[in-house]
C-alpha cells in the first residue's frame, strides 16, 4: 500500500513540474532551443578566444627561441641572455623562414677558399637544438658523392642564408635520404630561387622517395615514415616479425611523454611577448629594404 502511495505522489510531482515548465515557456518570447543554442555559441566562442593566441604560431617559424624542455638543462637567466644575443645576431644577418625539406644556399667565410667564401646548396634534412646551439644540416649529391654540411644557425662566420625553395615534407626528419636514390637529393649549385607570393601558406611536398637495397644506416622499417614508398620491398619475414614485436602503440596515449617534450603554453607566451615586437620590426624593415631594391634602377658604369 505504501508503495502505491509513493508512486502516485511521484507522478503528481512530475506532472506539476511539467505544467510549470509549460507555463514558463508560454510567457517567454523566444523558444527554449534557440536560447540554449545561443548559450552554447557564446560558450564555444569564449573558449576559442581564451585558447587561441596568434603569437604562439611563431613556434614554427622561430623554434630555436624555445628553451630545452628537459628541466635538467633549464636556466632562466642563461635563456634570457641567449635570446638577447640571438636578436642582436638577427639584426646583423637576415635569417629567413625555412623548414625541414626546404632547399637553402648558405655562404660562409672560409680562409682556405679561393674567394675567401664558400657557398653550399642543399636540402635541409634535420633541424635541431635550441638557443645559440640551434643547428641545421644540408645534404646534396655532387659528382655522385653525398655531401652533408652541418651549420650552426647563429654562427658568426655565416654571411648569408638564402631560401631557394620554401616547402615542407611529410616527415620531421629526412635522414633516410642518406639511403635513398641520389636523384632525390641532387640539386645544382647555381639553382635559381623560387619566389612565393606574399601571404601564401608554405606548400607541403608529398613526394615519396625510394630507398636503395639494404643494408641501411638505420632500421627505417621500425619508424613511422610517410615519405618512403618501398620499405616493404626490401624486408624479409623475420624483419616484419621483429617490427611487430617492437611496436609501441600505447605511447601515443602517454600524455606525460608529450608534456616532457614540449614547453607549456604559459611559458611560450612569456617568451614570445618578450621577443615578438623586435622580430616583427626586423621583418617589416627587411620587407621595406627588399621593395626598395626592386624599385631602384641600376646605375650606369662610367668608362
Amino acid at each position: 500500500m505504501s508503495l502505491v502511495i509513493r508512486k502516485s505522489t511521484v507522478e503528481i510531482l512530475c506532472a506539476a513540474k511539467w505544467f510549470t515548465r509549460r507555463d514558463c515557456r508560454l510567457l517567454s518570447t523566444l523558444p527554449e532551443k534557440v536560447e540554449v543554442a545561443e548559450d552554447e555559441k557564446e560558450r564555444v566562442a569564449g573558449r576559442k578566444k581564451r585558447s587561441y593566441n596568434p603569437i604562439l604560431e611563431n613556434r614554427f617559424i622561430y623554434p630555436e627561441f624555445l628553451p630545452d624542455p628537459n628541466p635538467n638543462w633549464r636556466n632562466s637567466l642563461r635563456e634570457k641572455m641567449e635570446r638577447a644575443d640571438m636578436l642582436k645576431r638577427r639584426s646583423q644577418i637576415d635569417i629567413p623562414e625555412f623548414y625541414v625539406g626546404s632547399i637553402l644556399a648558405v655562404t660562409i667565410s672560409d680562409p682556405h677558399a679561393q674567394g675567401k667564401t664558400n657557398r653550399f646548396v642543399g636540402i635541409c634534412i634535420e633541424r635541431q637544438g635550441c638557443g645559440l646551439r640551434a643547428e641545421f644540416t644540408l645534404r646534396n649529391v655532387i659528382d655522385h658523392q653525398g655531401i652533408e654540411v652541418r651549420y650552426e644557425l647563429y654562427d658568426p662566420t655565416i654571411q648569408s642564408i638564402q631560401v631557394l625553395r620554401l616547402e615542407k615534407r611529410l616527415d620531421d626528419k629526412l635522414l633516410y635520404l642518406r639511403d635513398a636514390l641520389p636523384e632525390y637529393c641532387t640539386f645544382p649549385l647555381d639553382m635559381d630561387p623560387e619566389i612565393l607570393p606574399e601571404g601564401t601558406p608554405v606548400p607541403i611536398n608529398p613526394v615519396q622517395v625510394k630507398l636503395k637495397p639494404r643494408p641501411w644506416l638505420e632500421r627505417w622499417e621500425r619508424q613511422e615514415l610517410k615519405g618512403v614508398s618501398n620499405i616493404e620491398e626490401h624486408l624479409k619475414e623475420k624483419d616484419r616479425v621483429r617490427r611487430e614485436l617492437r611496436k609501441t602503440p600505447w605511447e601515443k596515449y602517454d600524455l606525460m611523454k608529450d608534456y616532457r617534450k614540449t614547453i607549456p603554453a604559459e611559458e611560450q607566451s612569456e617568451i614570445w611577448s618578450e621577443v615578438y615586437n623586435q622580430l616583427q620590426q626586423m621583418r617589416v624593415s627587411r620587407k621595406k629594404m627588399s621593395r626598395k631594391r626592386m624599385i631602384t634602377t641600376p646605375k650606369t658604369q662610367l668608362a
